[in-house]
């Protein structure tokens, strides 16, 4: 899944090979991040257009771009924690990162064990095949007998799984980031994807594309910030400075520099 530009990104501590850090000190008291001055931030840096590195090793997308704006506002450093996936909520729950922003869909599961700012981007989901497949199917009640790519732990993996509880029968190929789903497509080694409509976007836009979008759902999911939960002071800071990066424009300009549209609106809305 992923998102892009960078608008300066500032990053804190020991640098790592490929320009990520790593950190992971407990909340100071009296303060509202774990270091002083320094905005942690949990990512998985493998999920274009949202978070990933570019070809010097650059974490880019438009979560580091938010990210690094909402810092901005805060007064504070950036510091990407790049983290797995399957361990980026106990990540914050720990203390290794003050927030996570990486995609991170609103539900009412993860309400009850997290906080969340308002949201910032909305998504759904998408069904993605090689173009000139022999495969006809044309939305995912069509993958029947099929070996269906997705990223585990995610809706995507949600979606799928609700759909084989109601009678879809199909092979499911997890895998632990988004790109590896779409590397398998290519080799010919899956037969269709279900992922982010956002992440289809990006992969789908290239002229030479070798993959394209044949079924869009309802774009119904959207993106939050998720921290703590009881991490309340830091959760109104966020949403302050979002809700100014939404008024004065950054958002948008964020979401046309990497979708080159707007994105983000219908998502306040």
């Amino acid at each position: 899944m992923k998102l892009k530009r960078i608008i300066g990104l500032v990053l804190a501590g020991l640098v790592l090979a490929g320009g990520v850090f790593a950190g992971g000190s407990r909340q100071s008291s009296g303060g509202l991040t774990i270091k002083p001055g320094v905005l942690t931030i949990g990512m998985e840096i493998g999920y274009p257009p949202m978070e990933y590195l570019d070809e010097n090793g650059t974490p880019v997308g438009f979560d580091v771009q938010m990210a690094n704006a909402i810092a901005a506002k805060l007064g504070l450093k950036v510091e990407l924690v790049d983290t797995a996936w399957d361990g980026i909520f106990a990540g914050v729950d720990t203390d290794k990162y003050d927030c996570i922003m990486s995609a991170v869909t609103i539900t009412d599961e993860r309400l009850v064990k997290h906080n969340f700012t308002k949201p910032y981007i909305g998504n759904a989901q998408a069904l993605v095949l090689l173009k000139g497949s022999p495969i006809t199917a044309r939305s995912p009640e069509d993958l029947n007998g099929l070996g269906v790519a997705y990223q585990a732990e995610t809706t995507s993996d949600i979606y799928m799984a609700q759909l084989q509880s109601q009678g879809l029968k199909f092979t499911p190929y997890e895998y632990d980031k988004v790109l590896n789903c779409f590397d398998e497509l290519k080799l010919g080694r899956v037969d269709a994807i279900i992922c982010d409509s956002l992440v289809a976007f990006d992969y789908i836009a290239p002229a030479d594309s070798p993959f394209e979008l044949v079924w869009q759902g309802q774009a119904e999911e959207k993106f939050g910030i998720c921290l703590k939960k009881g991490n309340d002071a830091l959760t109104a800071a966020i949403d302050t400075a979002l809700d100014e990066l939404f008024a004065d424009g950054t958002m948008l300009k964020i979401s046309q520099n990497v979708f080159k549209m707007d994105m983000v609106s219908a998502a306040r809305k």
